[in-house]
């Protein structure tokens, strides 16, 4: 079970999750993963040399959730896979997984299969969204915090009680893209270098209330925003991380790993950006995608 303990002076909570300590370890073995399993040795929740999240490796997670695809229950035949986390952090922790192909993440993913990883993350919104705050978030890359090569997602679910020390919608400045549903920019208030986020032009929403017609809108301006920040990178390891707010006026923050944080920030809670929001945009916007 989490543990939920708050300080008293700021309000703010920490969880505290010992389980977490026995997650598989980083990805700096991991640049060159094969997509079947391999040699990598940090690849397996339970073996070595096994990616548990690729085709055929079922077996290898608890058992799943949901699955959007073919095939029988933890066998092959699927395309997007829900599974709990081994390492939970809360009492509700899921992990999404994207496709079977070990590489392949949503700047690559054919843009149906994007839409359907989007309706996945919908489904499972809905499931828990009266379980407490719902969040979904997708660490990619080493620098990001990723555990496990293979391209996925998470949802965990905080109770209510908790108060979520997490930024509200920032106003709309700095446009890289929009179409008939959604805008992208670099809000004036970006902590980390190319910093993009994604925002429905409807206000007053969750992310429960996305509809279909929305949705693909959705996966079309989250792919291009992903291609122009790999852009960016100019052959460095790509690192991000994203999450859907879990409240009204909600909008997907995506934070591209750049940097990292250091001594002043950690000590004071400053955010130190060193590329202007404004500039950012204009590059960004810059970018064929």
């Amino acid at each position: 079970m989490a543990k939920f303990v708050p300080d008293v002076k700021t309000q703010r909570w920490i969880i505290i999750a010992p389980i977490r300590q026995d997650r598989p370890a980083s990805l700096a073995s991991l640049r060159s993963g094969p997509s079947q399993g391999g040699p990598d040795e940090h690849l397996g929740w339970e073996k070595k040399n096994v990616c548990p999240f690729c085709s055929g490796n079922e077996k290898e997670t608890p058992p799943e959730i949901m699955r959007f695809g073919g095939g029988e229950k933890d066998s092959s035949g699927w395309q997007i896979r829900v599974v709990p986390n081994k390492f939970p952090i809360t009492d509700i922790h899921e992990v999404i997984i994207h496709s079977p192909d070990h590489n392949k993440d949503i700047e690559d993913l054919d843009l149906p299969h994007l839409v359907d990883l989007l309706n996945v993350y919908h489904q499972r919104f809905l499931e828990h969204q009266n379980d407490g705050h719902v969040m979904i978030f997708c660490n990619h890359g080493e620098h990001a915090g990723a555990s496990l090569h293979h391209p996925h997602s998470q949802l965990v679910v905080i109770p209510r009680q908790i108060n979520l020390d997490a930024l509200v919608k920032e106003p709309v400045k700095n446009i890289i893209e929009d179409n008939n549903f959604f805008v992208t920019y670099c809000p004036d208030f970006s902590q980390w270098p190319y910093e993009v986020w994604i925002a429905p032009k409807k206000v007053g929403t969750t992310f429960a209330d996305v509809t279909d017609e929305e949705m693909k809108d959705l996966a079309v301006i989250l792919q291009k925003t992903v291609r122009r920040l790999r852009v960016k990178y100019e052959g460095k390891l790509f690192a991000y991380n994203y999450y859907i707010h879990h409240a009204k006026d909600w909008f997907i923050r995506i934070i591209p790993r750049f940097v990292h944080r250091a001594g002043f920030e950690l000590g004071t809670g400053l955010s130190v950006n060193i590329i202007d929001p404004t500039v950012a945009a204009e590059e960004l916007k810059k970018i064929t995608a």
